[in-house]
């Protein structure tokens, strides 16, 4: 066999949608062919199956739903696109739903229950065990992207008096543990956690040695309203591969795990980058043009009223522009240059305040060397632009005024750049959403004023 057919199966094992497979299986959803559907999908994991949904148009997707019916997987739904997820679950019974998330993770479960309303909640958790119905409803009255909606209630606790042959009996017999589990949190008798143990410690000691003498005492307690961002946090900092859950009484009522956090930071990177580009609600590549449209457009909105205040300074020199034109060729060199310099350090400062790595006790350390960072890139440019200018419509001294200009704005935008996004932050307003329009403004207004005012003073 070739090295090309070689790569090319290896290709296909590793990422199974294909587009001879997502043809293979559209055709036979247009053929009604309802038999070769289930054979196509049956051996796809959960993930690579909600891939396939949400690549697909919204009738194909319906019409796989309903074909596959209650032998859809129930860990599908925790991985499909929240706007997909929608779509299905509405054409799903109840039941069904209700039996897929009995099958499920506490999180995952409720992370499928929080977006629905409180008439599809009661629907479907109606038809679930009362046990389990319970322990989601207590999920749900906990603050949105908290610690209490992320952990998971399935745990392995233990007293400290129990023997390593007790605990590990224990966890042959019980029925209900997790089906992952990284480590043992070991509680007093009021359920407080006073330590954990690895597993790989448990069964590396004898039997008869005493939970006591083998757990960590030094552990990290997270609080059921923390937010999903600090645990996240937390967890990085500390190197954690699960941390205990408590309540306001210290009792342990959870476990977080590492998988979970992997997917916070995947969020919330995704919705920061999104953020800083405008986009205020989440977007998928299957969204209607009408919404897409409808989301975009506030920002834009604000973005044009930026935009006129920009367009009112350069009106403010029309005369000199009209005297000399060379200024309307060069002025948005000053402004662009701003506009990128202001946006490269709001973006360090935007992720170095949501990973707290940017506070107090350094901002002015890091405001001092992002000006020093301006004005050496400033006296940089404004020496490569003022002899480009200069030679370009033989005239010095426009070279000059160029280069001043540049100094000018790179340092401003070293400035806002760094605390717009601080002054947001201090006003409990995200700075990923507001900063980029106060930034950009900022280096437009100064960039074009700056050249302008210059120039009508050194040239006319």
């Amino acid at each position: 066999m070739s090295e090309t057919a070689v790569a090319r199966q290896s290709e296909e094992r590793d990422d199974p949608l294909t587009p001879q497979f997502v043809r293979q299986v559209i055709d036979a959803l247009d053929r009604g062919d309802g038999d070769q559907v289930r054979n196509l999908i049956a051996p796809m994991r959960p993930a690579d199956i909600a891939e396939l949904l949400d690549l697909m148009r919204t009738d194909e997707r319906r019409a796989l739903v309903e074909m596959l019916g209650s032998e859809l997987k129930p860990e599908v739904l925790s991985e499909l696109e929240e706007g997909v997820r929608d779509e299905v679950i509405a054409l799903l019974d109840p039941g069904d739903i209700a039996q897929a998330l009995a099958e499920m993770d506490s999180d995952d479960a409720v992370y499928l229950l929080e977006d629905l309303d409180q008439q599809g909640q009661q629907e479907i958790l109606s038809q679930m065990p009362a046990d389990e119905r319970a322990a989601l409803e207590r999920a749900l009255e906990y603050p949105e992207d908290s610690a209490g909606r992320l952990m998971q209630r399935h745990l392995v606790a233990v007293p400290p008096f129990w023997d390593v042959g007790h605990t590990i009996d224990y966890m042959r017999e019980a029925e209900d543990l997790p089906d992952e589990f990284y480590e043992i949190f070991v509680v007093d008798p009021a359920y407080r956690p006073i330590g954990t143990v690895p597993l790989y410690r448990v069964m590396r000691s004898k039997r008869p040695t005493k939970i006591s003498d083998i757990m960590n005492t030094e552990q990290t307690l997270i609080r059921v309203d923390t937010d999903r961002e600090e645990v996240a946090r937390l967890f990085e900092k500390y190197d954690l591969i699960s941390a205990a859950v408590i309540d306001e009484n210290d009792r342990l009522v959870g476990v977080t795990t590492v998988d979970d956090i992997v997917e916070v930071i995947s969020e919330e990177a995704t919705e920061d980058i999104r953020l800083m580009g405008g986009i205020v609600n989440e977007e998928a590549v299957g969204d209607s043009v009408a919404l897409t449209a409808r989301n975009r457009f506030s920002w834009l909105f604000v973005n044009l009223l930026t935009a006129i205040l920009a367009s009112v300074v350069i009106g403010l020199f029309d005369a000199t522009i009209e005297q000399m034109v060379a200024l309307a060729v060069l002025m948005p060199i000053v402004a662009s240059m701003g506009g990128n310099a202001g946006t490269q350090t709001m973006t360090v400062a935007v992720r170095s305040l949501a990973t707290r790595e940017l506070g107090p006790l350094n901002a002015l350390r890091f405001m001092r060397r992002e000006l020093l960072v301006g004005v050496v890139n400033g006296v940089l440019f404004a020496l490569l632009i003022g002899v480009v200018g200069g030679v370009w419509f033989q005239d010095t001294m426009l070279g000059i005024v160029l280069g001043a200009a540049m100094i000018v704005n790179m340092v401003v935008a070293a400035v806002s750049g760094i605390l717009v996004p601080m002054a947001l932050d201090r006003m409990n307003i995200d700075p990923a959403v507001a900063s980029s329009v106060f930034v950009t403004t900022m280096t437009d207004v100064v960039g074009f004023f700056a050249f302008l005012g210059l120039a009508a003073i050194w040239l006319m």
